[in-house]
């Protein structure tokens, strides 16, 4: 859930950080999943990426879209490949107290579309280019008069 979903009042959309924008209910998975898991989870859920963490939250990857059709063009069968075996392992993060201005141009630099938000190495969230648009409308909005 974004904290934005609760603004009550309009503030100035540069004053937001990743921390109000971001998702924290995450769909995760661990490195010893297979990628057929994740294509399912891809499909069912209309994602492009989901995080690979171990069981105490630290970031290990990601596993992309791109990354299963890799493994497929390399005639790999995904119920027998390991997420470990295919995912991206230089994942470039943020953390919650990223201000949104550096955010956006973080995105836009790198040509992102969703960032996992870290502390301490750990997963606490994701955030996308949606999440700035639906907080950018959220802190624009007046709610009562």
């Amino acid at each position: 859930m974004r904290a934005t979903e609760f603004f009550v009042h309009a503030c100035d959309p540069k004053t937001l950080i990743v921390r109000q924008i971001m998702e924290d209910a995450v769909v995760k998975v661990s490195p010893t999943s297979s990628a057929m898991v994740v294509a399912e989870l891809l499909s069912e859920h209309n994602f492009g990426s989901v995080p690979v963490v171990e069981a105490d939250g630290t970031l290990r990857g990601l596993v992309t879209e791109f990354d299963l059709l890799k493994a497929v063009e390399q005639d790999k069968d995904l119920r027998k490949v390991l997420v470990s075996e295919i995912m991206t392992r230089e994942v470039v993060t943020t953390t919650e107290e990223m201000p949104l201005m550096n955010l956006i141009h973080l995105l836009q630099e790198r040509h992102l579309i969703r960032v996992p938000v870290v502390k301490d190495h750990k997963l606490v969230g994701m955030v996308a280019r949606r999440d700035v648009v639906f907080g950018y409308v959220k802190a624009r909005a007046n709610y009562w008069p």
